[in-house]
């Protein structure tokens, strides 16, 4: 049986944020390059659409990193790459995992569900540990009966 985490808890995956960043640094970096050393028949207006490209990109990766789900007294917030929820503990009936799957689903109250991207399957290892804690909150916390 896992240890109930104490609050506030905070999941998040540790490759995705280091990949994304990178990524964005790397790409950001390229563009403001590119557009100093393209060839003279492109003019200013060009370079900057370039970086802000570079940008735009960047910006998307950011979104995608900052995935996390966090737990307090009152509930969750479930933040995604577009989308934030806050949900409060009786809301959440069920976190679930399958092997393969990018992320768990959080079951909701009302027949819902969504997914919580800030716990990565691909990380298995600390993804299957994220899950457990979450669902040992969940049985101390909402409305989840304990496993007979």
């Amino acid at each position: 049986m896992t240890e109930t985490p104490a609050l506030p808890a905070v999941w998040r995956p540790r490759t995705t944020r280091l990949v994304a960043y990178l990524t964005a640094g790397v790409i950001v970096l390229g563009m403001v390059v590119l557009a100093v050393v393209v060839a003279p028949q492109f003019k200013l207006l060009d370079r900057i659409l370039m970086i802000a490209f570079g940008a735009f990109i960047a910006w998307i990766l950011h979104m995608l990193a900052r995935c996390r789900v966090a737990a307090d007294e009152a509930g969750l917030t479930v933040v995604n790459a577009f989308r934030t929820r806050r949900l409060e503990w009786p809301e959440v009936v069920d976190v679930s995992m399958s092997v393969g799957e990018p992320w768990p689903t959080l079951d909701l109250a009302d027949g819902t569900s969504i997914g919580a991207m800030g716990i990565n399957g691909a990380e298995k290892t600390l993804a299957a540990r994220q899950v457990a804690e979450l669902q040992t909150l969940l049985r101390a916390r909402g409305e989840t009966p304990e496993p007979v």
